[in-house]
């Protein structure tokens, strides 16, 4: 339907309105301004709302009557300031061009003009797109807003409009504004500990948007009103009088709960009216001094126990501990007469103040989400507690800095992104979609050219311009600051850098095999570790560049296979066997078998290079001190051995028992994946008789690189246990090494 149009006149009906709302106002604010003051704003009041040839907003509604009722319930609700009441004023006439933000400066002063200022901005993105995400709107309205009574304002605001909005000719306009009122300012005023304008918020909106459900529960409630009264008063009386005979001093008030909150509870329960859990709500607001507050409200407490059979699953203690916001209060549910529950709230005349008119946010009551303005907003209530000059004029100086960190931009169409505080075109190109950021070019912002590395701003419009020759390149990581541009170019760049690393590491083995070369891995890679490199990628990358000589890393190979071994010549002449216990990691035990005729007592050690653990094929080598280096016959070095040293090498067997835990290394490569170091180490730990030795991580572009050692009993368990790593959700290789 169409908008009752703008130069309408004020209806008779609408002229008594303003009188009334005006003397209501004027009673409220007495001496808070002065002669001079009211009368230059009587004489723009006059200019902008009386002579003007549009007395309605686009809307149909009258500007002054508007502007009127939210600054009576500002200074009802929450507090008569003056420059706050002021802007409700003013600001209709700042946007009609009646006055301007350099005349406000000039006439009202630097407060008034910057409260103008953000309630110009957080209005123009207001009712913008109601089908952006929630929480990234509500982040746009406090980011825009760097004064927080700038969003009380548009609180107060919103529910004066919403009052006045009752059966409007423009059905979708009255839903919009309903939806928005419910999803962005009820929220807020939730956070701001604003109760009593978010819950009459939620029930507007209700009403606007199914007036049908709003009109059925508000039937049935009116119904039941004379029975439902009287239950309260029967609960309240015997629990008043048990009070008063502890000599507590407290006030009793029963209500029933509001339409939007029983229409939730309906949805949730999946029940009738009649059979709404805790219908009731009874509040003991008790007069105790500070110091009893806390024994006070369990006492009473205990007296409604014992009158009362309580549910202990709906027991609420905010006493001890409160909520983050600062809320106090005990919250019981018990069993009434007619097995009806109540909920019974104990607080202290303070705890109530706070509750109700406090201006300290909670977001996290009956589940709500959290985020990190939480921790800005606690620090309100103390604020509020302690204000001498009044609360709102202590907050001038609080900035809402929290939301610093983070900008909101929108789409083209309207879709609405948050980043982090500094992010650049291309970080929103990344958080549109991986394919859109690697082929970004620039981007048009509010319709001008852009490179890749502008920052945004909040309210910016983002069109990203994107090229299909375009790829991500170096230098981009150190122009975004989001985590998921960071990780995406990363990522590009190491699937080149890892076709390089194949190449590399083709041209290498290639000439190892030309050369005849048997490459054994793990010599290989502390050779590269040995020089400087500390991804193996890297090093390929590099011979694939010809930045290294494949032929000159080959010879440096050998060189090192023949230092891995014991080099001092002693002729044979001159081995000793040791038979006492010294330098031994192990002696006297019978898990060994050594020489032809199982010689008892000779010193042995296992070799550091291999591990070997029980069960393994292994030979032992004399080394130079007499005492026997038991080597796997698979260690890389024991083909040197043996060719070198052959005179040197004993027999060397198992008895066919286990003995102490031995120790046994192992290679893992992964995904960096959330949580799976700690699956792995959970497979161990649940092994019987498996002992965590040393773990080593290291860890880069999404993989990382790991080195276990572990005491073990036997071959077959390490096995086991490398089978049962290998089925772990993002292991790539794992092996004994």
């Amino acid at each position: 339907m169409n908008n009752i149009p703008t130069n309408s006149p004020l209806t008779f009906q609408e002229r008594r309105e303003i009188i009334t709302t005006g003397r209501e106002l004027k009673a409220l604010l007495q001496n808070l301004f002065t002669p001079e003051e009211s009368q230059r704003f009587l004489t723009l009041v006059k200019k902008g709302f009386l002579s003007g040839e549009s007395p309605r907003d686009e809307k149909g509604l009258p500007k002054i009557l508007l502007a009127l009722k939210s600054a009576l319930l500002f200074a009802s609700s929450i507090e008569p300031d003056h420059n706050i009441l002021l802007c409700f004023g003013l600001f209709p006439l700042l946007r009609d061009g009646i006055t301007d933000i350099m005349t406000v400066r000039k006439e009202w002063g630097e407060d008034i003009a910057s409260l103008l200022v953000g309630i110009s901005s957080v209005s123009r993105f207001s009712n913008k797109n109601n089908n952006v995400n929630h929480d990234n709107f509500r982040g746009l309205m406090l980011s825009l807003a760097d004064d927080i009574r700038v969003i009380i304002i548009m609180i107060v605001h919103n529910l004066a409009l919403m009052r006045m909005i009752n059966h409007h000719p423009d059905t979708e306009w009255v839903r919009s504004v309903a939806f928005e009122a419910n999803y962005l300012y009820a929220q807020l005023a939730h956070r701001l500990g604003l109760y009593k304008i978010k819950g009459e918020l939620e029930d507007l909106s209700l009403k606007y948007t199914n007036r049908e459900i709003y009109t059925s529960i508000a039937h049935k409630l009116n119904e039941t009103k004379r029975s439902r009264d009287a239950y309260i008063e029967s609960f309240i009386a015997p629990v008043k009088k048990k009070l008063e005979e502890a000599g507590l001093k407290f006030e009793i008030k029963g209500r029933t709960k509001s339409i939007s909150s029983i229409w939730g509870k309906m949805k949730k329960q999946k029940v009738d009216l009649p059979n709404i859990y805790d219908l009731f709500a009874i509040r003991v607001i008790i007069d105790t001094p500070p110091e009893r507050e806390k024994s006070d409200c369990w006492l009473a407490y205990s007296i409604l126990a014992d009158m009362y059979t309580a549910n202990p699953s709906r027991m609420r203690d905010w006493i001890t501990i409160p909520k983050s916001n600062g809320y106090e209060s005990l919250h019981a549910t018990v069993m009434g007469p007619e097995s009806k529950w109540v909920e019974v709230q104990f607080r202290t005349r303070r705890m109530d103040l706070v509750a109700e008119k406090g201006l300290a946010a909670h977001w996290r009551y009956k589940g709500g989400k959290s985020d990190s303005t939480d921790q800005w907003m606690n620090n309100i209530r103390d604020i509020l507690e302690t204000a001498e000059a009044g609360p709102m004029q202590l907050m001038k100086d609080m900035k809402m800095d929290i939301y610093d960190r983070e900008v909101y931009a929108f789409t083209p169409k309207g879709d609405l992104y948050r980043l982090p505080a500094g992010a650049t075109v291309l970080d929103f190109a990344f958080r549109i979609h991986s394919n859109v950021g690697c082929h970004c070019t620039g981007a048009f912002i509010n319709g001008a050219h852009k490179k890749i590395n502008y920052k945004i701003k909040s309210g910016d419009t983002v069109e990203i311009i994107t090229s299909p020759t375009q790829s991500p390149k170096q230098d981009w990581l150190s122009i975004v600051v989001s985590a998921k541009a960071r990780n995406k170019i990363k990522q590009s760049l190491n699937e080149e850098a890892v076709k390089r690393a194949s190449l590399g590491k083709e041209l290498l083995e290639r000439r190892a095999r030309n050369r005849k070369i048997e490459l054994d891995e793990a010599q290989m890679m502390k050779l590269i570790k040995k020089k400087g490199y500390k991804f193996a990628n890297e090093f390929f990358s590099d011979i694939a560049e010809e930045k290294l000589d494949p032929g000159k890393f080959l010879n440096s190979y050998l060189e090192s296979l023949e230092i891995q071994v014991e080099t001092t010549h002693v002729s044979v002449d001159e081995f000793e066997l040791h038979t006492e216990n010294q330098n031994s990691d192990f002696s006297n035990k019978d898990v060994l078998v050594i020489g032809d005729k199982s010689i008892n007592g000779l010193s042995y050690k296992f070799a550091k290079c291999c591990n070997p653990i029980y069960g393994d094929d292994v030979f032992g080598f004399i080394s130079s001190d007499g005492v026997i280096k038991v080597h796997k016959t698979t260690c890389p070095n024991a083909k040197n051995i043996r060719t070198r040293y052959p005179y040197r090498i004993i027999e060397t067997r198992w008895t066919g028992r286990t003995g102490d835990l031995l120790s046994a290394s192992i290679k893992i490569i992964g995904l960096d994946n959330l949580g799976i170091l700690a699956n792995i180490t959970s497979i161990i730990s649940k092994e019987m008789g498996v002992s965590m030795r040393n773990i080593s991580i290291d860890s880069n572009d999404g993989l990382f690189q790991g080195f276990l050692t572990v005491g073990i009993s036997n071959n077959q368990q390490l096995h086991e246990i490398i089978r049962k790593i290998a089925t772990v959700k993002g292991v790539k290789s794992v092996e004994r090494i």
